[in-house]
């Protein structure tokens, strides 16, 4: 055990190693027995491939580079691929990230190579596809069209579209069938009924967000496959709707939080009515937080705070959660027969694909007595400790108060090296981290890139600030109008608190964020006197830029909620803006940029820099080619994260060994 000062312990969690271990498998799906679902490959440029489990165990990557299985619709994206078993072999369709077409792939037939399905068009953003669901009897694919109608970020429609299997369309606009419209801004893929007769989706219009109103549509289906007499069911501006699918009787399931938490509801009657949530911001088209097996229960993803992987049943309300070590599960789930794959983590172990069985007799409990619980497995993208667990920082969950006596929700991460303490006299300096979203949350699960500084000697603290979700629509609604403030309140709230408790050196305190997490960042070094130092990656940081076009289409008119609308406050946005009020900012800054970000755009970055300049404060801007919203490679996150360790030990004077200088100017 050696003595050394905090920021100066030596630690086996290299950035290259973070990197190499960024990012998680999403979107699992069943190929007849087989389960599958995309991973990352940080050190493939970032690419998303295919991996299926074979029914002898063994993981394959069905695609290799430089195929990467990613949609880009809302830039944000979503479930980029679906699949159906034959006799012949599976047959999968995907999206390939760099040209957004869609693609048609036999991955066991000798020599085959995926093949196109849907044009290329040379207007604005092009054409895009999500949410594909194959229809093998009818020769088709049907999901969300995204289609550009000119060259801005808004000259968009959206609609549900049939794409025929037999590659007529790869050339041939003309050959994909509409189903919808396009009157609704935004939609998911439909959902068939067991019968083939029905078919149910969601909507939203401008200027709402997905998780303040959405519409239930159902639409009959035809016999020529057309979509008819389409009604809303459910849902309407105040209320959120987040999934919805068809029971296996033909009964209508949906998540939504007309109570004020997303709960479920089965032909618009409660089925398990808590205070917790069973759905969640709809940020990916094709999330799913709950899946109906063939026996009548319902797979869940639920929790108030944190998620659950559990089992309902409709009948009598009660759910028994899985067994094991997770503590967090994402929204996405998939069934086959009995069995739930889902995907989790805890906070000793990054996200890993997980079964569950619901057969009665895989359902027990861990003692007499106890409340059941279902058996679960690991069955793919298996956790596998990359130093020993003994590293991995050892996390506390912590409510904080706030202005007004709100309270805040933090997870707290001590400084953590079984090979070093500090002496008893000094206290750590901490990071204070803002999601982004902000309509979103940090779940509390292995990060090895919070465990790089922890395992240094630097705290780190994740704020759920008013305004994230996991804790109802109250909770979400605190920050209506008031981001940039409510949400850098909070964090200093907590960064204050642990000072004062005496946890955290009121003189060490920085603060860092990507997206609506930069611009709280940015915000809080504008406005607060609480940090010595901040780190700001891809951010906004000009409001009324941000939203009068200068972003994408989905997020174009979220600060309509978020700050207000800006024909009628806008002193608002210019009084919030970090860029409006560069000259408040003392604190020395790292900022943080991808140059292919279409969502915060680098011209916001250099806008605000040139306000920096000249004025004595040390900064670096670090700008990343092919990179977008969120760094996705590993040879970028090494940068990321040495720069930022650097800019920390320069302002608080830290000793880390072996990383890099950063280069601060003034």
């Amino acid at each position: 055990m050696q003595t050394l000062a905090y920021g100066s312990w030596p630690s086996p969690i290299a950035a290259g190693l973070a990197a190499a271990h960024d990012g998680q498998p999403e979107f699992v799906g069943f190929v007849g027995d087989e389960a599958w679902w995309t991973e990352p490959r940080p050190t493939e440029g970032g690419r998303r491939t295919l991996v299926r489990r074979r029914a002898d165990g063994v993981e394959e990557s069905v695609l290799s580079a430089p195929w990467n299985v990613r949609s880009r619709v809302i830039e944000y994206g979503g479930r980029p691929w679906a699949g159906a078993a034959r006799p012949e072999g599976p047959l999968v369709v995907f999206v390939d990230f760099a040209d957004q077409r869609l693609y048609a792939h036999e991955p066991d037939t000798p020599g085959a190579r995926p093949r196109p399905l849907t044009p290329v068009s040379p207007v604005g953003g092009g054409l895009r596809w999500v949410d594909p669901r194959l229809r093998v009897e009818r020769g088709e694919v049907w999901c969300v069209l995204e289609e550009f109608t000119g060259d801005g970020p808004t000259d968009v429609r959206r609609v549900v579209a049939a794409v025929p299997l037999d590659g007529s369309a790869a050339e041939d606009r003309g050959a994909v069938r509409e189903l919808t419209d396009g009157r609704h801004r935004f939609v998911t893929g439909p959902r068939l009924s067991p019968d083939g007769r029905r078919a149910a989706w969601l909507a939203w219009d401008h200027p709402r967000m997905p998780w303040d109103g959405t519409e239930l549509i159902v639409a009959e289906v035809a016999g020529d496959g057309t979509l008819r007499e389409a009604h809303t069911v459910a849902g309407g501006p105040d209320e959120s709707i987040a999934q919805v699918d068809w029971a296996h009787d033909g009964s209508l399931l949906y998540a939504s939080d007309r109570t004020g938490w997303w709960n479920l509801y089965r032909d618009d009657e409660p089925v398990c009515p808590r205070e917790e949530e069973f759905g969640g911001p709809l940020w990916k088209i094709g999330q799913r937080w709950f899946a109906p097996l063939e026996s009548g229960l319902i797979a869940v993803v639920h929790g108030r705070g944190a998620t659950a992987l559990g089992i309902l049943d409709p009948e009598t309300g009660e759910v028994v959660d899985a067994a094991g070590p997770w503590t967090e599960f994402a929204a996405t789930l998939a069934v086959h027969g009995t069995r739930v794959v889902g995907i989790g983590a805890s906070p000793r172990s990054a996200y890993e694909v997980v079964e569950l069985d619901t057969l009665p007799q895989a359902l027990g409990s861990d003692r007499a007595g106890a409340t059941p619980v279902a058996r679960a497995r690991v069955i793919g993208a298996a956790h596998d400790d990359p130093v020993d667990p003994a590293c991995y920082p050892e996390p506390q969950i912590r409510t904080f108060t706030g202005p007004v006596g709100r309270e805040i929700h933090a997870h707290i991460y001590p400084p953590h090296n079984p090979g070093c303490v500090a002496p008893g006299d000094e206290l750590p300096p901490y990071v204070i981290w803002a999601h982004g979203g902000p309509t979103s949350r940090a779940p509390l699960v292995l990060d090895l890139e919070i465990a790089y500084f922890t395992s240094r000697g630097i705290g780190v603290a994740e704020v759920n600030y008013g305004g994230s979700t996991g804790h109802g629509r109250e909770y979400r609604n605190r920050l209506r109008e008031q981001w940039g403030v409510v949400d850098v309140e909070d964090c200093a709230a907590v960064a204050l608190g642990l000072a004062e408790e005496g946890t955290a050196d009121r003189a060490r305190l920085a603060i860092r964020g990507g997206s609506a997490g930069g611009w709280t960042t940015a915000a809080s070094l504008a406005s607060t006197e609480v940090y010595g130092c901040g780190t700001i990656l891809y951010p906004i940081l000009d409001l009324a830029g941000w939203g009068s076009g200068e972003t994408h289409d989905f997020e174009s008119q979220y600060l309509e909620s978020l700050v207000g609308p800006l024909a009628q406050v806008p002193g608002r946005y210019a009084e919030r803006s970090p860029a409006e009020h560069a000259d408040r900012i003392t604190a020395p800054f790292l900022l943080l940029q991808g140059l292919d970000d279409v969502i915060c755009p680098p011209a916001q970055c250099e806008r605000f820099l040139a306000r920096m300049r000249g004025r004595g404060v040390p900064h670096a801007y670090l700008a990343f080619e092919g990179e977008g919203h969120g760094f996705r490679r590993a040879d970028t996150t090494v940068r990321v994260l040495e720069s930022e360790l650097s800019l920390y030990a320069q302002v608080f004077g830290l000793n880390p060994p072996g990383v890099p200088t950063l280069e601060l100017t003034t």
